[in-house]
């Protein structure tokens, strides 16, 4: 069963659901992408189910993502955007879990103040409270990934996703992975995850991308197959979406039969909780 770890959904903004003001990154699109796009992709390249993950550009909304799911239960689930400045914040990761098909929290630390955040101090109860209930957290944090050593120190049971591999936004081949060895670092922490996500993204070649293949073969020695998950974000892809897919099938030479099997799904399924189906 081949799962993708990070796609985005969403509608075209309208005036009874503005979007927030002042945002620095514009959509990847201009009309939105809604399921029916999405499927007719997934179903073209093999694919069978994927993680919604509400743009950053919508604000804080889940409903979207979470009526998806509802819809097609056996194809998407939902890691949701959340407020951890929010009044109730505290009591919203109490039943965070309870809403369905919600799978984790996402949390964007690529532009201030959001990356302040990550040393600070003032999230030291969100990691906390997420180790408590279990809440896997997907921190974008763009060549800034030795910000969460001293959080995967302090909390050894929190899972982290860590997208894109830790790349720098907007960057290409060396400059992309410049900060590398700050995520082979935290490989140590057995509860620190990868996303080899939008890869095709951080490459200047097309389809094998063979000059990011050093850089990943590097984090499949320090984290392995069972801690590597593959994900497209499909609507910033630089390739197709089948090209995303087929560079981890049959364009890294390194990896075995049954590493595929597990970054292309069955880490999703154990760490996310998401059992595949039989």
């Amino acid at each position: 069963m081949i799962s993708d770890v990070q796609v985005h959904l969403w509608e075209p903004e309208t005036p009874d659901k503005p979007w927030p003001k002042n945002f620095p990154r514009k959509p990847h699109r201009p009309g939105g992408f809604g399921a029916d796009e999405l499927l007719a992709e997934m179903n073209a390249a093999g694919v069978d189910r994927a993680v919604i993950v509400p743009p950053t550009w919508i604000g804080d909304d889940n409903s979207y993502a979470i009526g998806i799911a509802k819809k097609y239960p056996d194809r998407f689930a939902v890691i949701g955007r959340f407020n951890p400045k929010a009044p109730d914040a505290p009591a919203q990761l109490d039943t965070w879990l309870h809403q369905p098909h919600m799978l984790g929290v996402r949390m964007s630390f690529h532009v201030k103040p959001y990356s302040d955040w990550l040393d600070d101090g003032s999230l030291d109860w969100f990691w906390a409270k997420c180790e408590q209930r279990r809440i896997p957290v997907m921190a974008l944090v763009p060549g800034l990934a030795g910000k969460l050593k001293a959080i995967a120190e302090r909390h050894p049971a929190l899972t982290l996703l860590i997208p894109h591999m830790g790349c720098r936004i907007d960057s290409y081949g060396a400059e992309a992975f410049a900060d590398l060895d700050d995520l082979l670092a935290l490989a140590r922490h057995p509860c620190v995850y990868v996303n080899v996500s939008s890869a095709p993204c951080f490459s200047r070649e097309k389809f094998p991308f063979r000059d990011i293949a050093p850089y990943l073969r590097r984090i499949y020695d320090s984290f392995g197959p069972r801690r590597m998950l593959w994900g497209s974000d499909i609507t910033r892809l630089s390739s197709s979406y089948r090209e995303c897919l087929d560079h981890v099938q049959y364009g890294l030479g390194f990896l075995t039969e049954d590493d595929k099997r597990w970054i292309l799904g069955k880490t999703l399924a154990t760490v996310l909780h998401w059992p595949e189906r039989p």
